[in-house]
């Protein structure tokens, strides 16, 4: 256990430099690291719930911050929920409690989201933003194309099931119908001689 210790701390501090570095997302995977070798490991937890927001606010809705992930909730959160988020974030990250690297600023990205999800006014602007009727493309949703394997697997369908349509026929033509179709020169002969029987008779 000493020796994961040991490999947790390093793993932590190079979580500390990638931050520096605003590498965010190499922060988060030796912060995640540190954790798993040693559950117990002082300020992990706060460390990872403040990089948690520097990732979230990295991501962008039509231009602007995404405050509902910043504060880990659902779009379709009532007011209760984002409050009580909001209180359990703020105990984790307030610099009186964290001594994270990058702490003080976390605190006021979750102060920021809360400012505008707790207001209906603001968060009902903010929604309207994020989902406008208009074709901005940053704010339209991305269409589904299937790609061309799904297309040639389809067509090929559609052909073999012609195929066997078609075997199908021909294994149930009558013989009457087959023996016609493979000796027309039969018919020709039995045509002849039925003309010629027939001109003998009349003679």
């Amino acid at each position: 256990m000493e020796s994961n210790r040991f490999e947790a701390t390093v793993a932590k501090e190079i979580a500390e430099r990638k931050f520096t570095a605003q590498d965010i997302a190499g922060a988060k995977k030796f912060a995640l690291k540190a954790q798993n070798l040693y559950p117990n490991l002082e300020g992990i937890s706060h460390m990872l719930s403040t990089f948690d927001v520097y990732f979230s606010a990295k991501n962008k809705v039509c231009g602007e911050a995404d405050w509902y992930g910043i504060l880990g909730v659902s779009q379709y959160s009532d007011d209760e929920t984002v409050r009580k988020q909001y209180k359990k974030l703020a105990l984790l990250l307030h610099p009186d409690k964290n001594q994270s690297v990058g702490a003080d600023g976390a605190f006021k990205l979750i102060s920021e989201a809360w400012s505008l999800l707790s207001d209906r006014t603001k968060r009902a602007a903010y929604d309207q933003m994020r989902f406008p009727r208009t074709s901005h493309p940053e704010c339209q949703p991305q269409q589904v194309v299937h790609p061309p394997q799904t297309q040639m697997f389809s067509v090929n369908i559609k052909v073999l099931r012609r195929r066997q349509t078609t075997i199908y026929s021909l294994k149930n033509l009558s013989p009457s119908s087959s023996s016609t179709v493979e000796n027309p020169k039969r018919l020709n002969r039995l045509s002849l001689i039925s003309s010629s029987t027939g001109s003998n008779t009349r003679k």
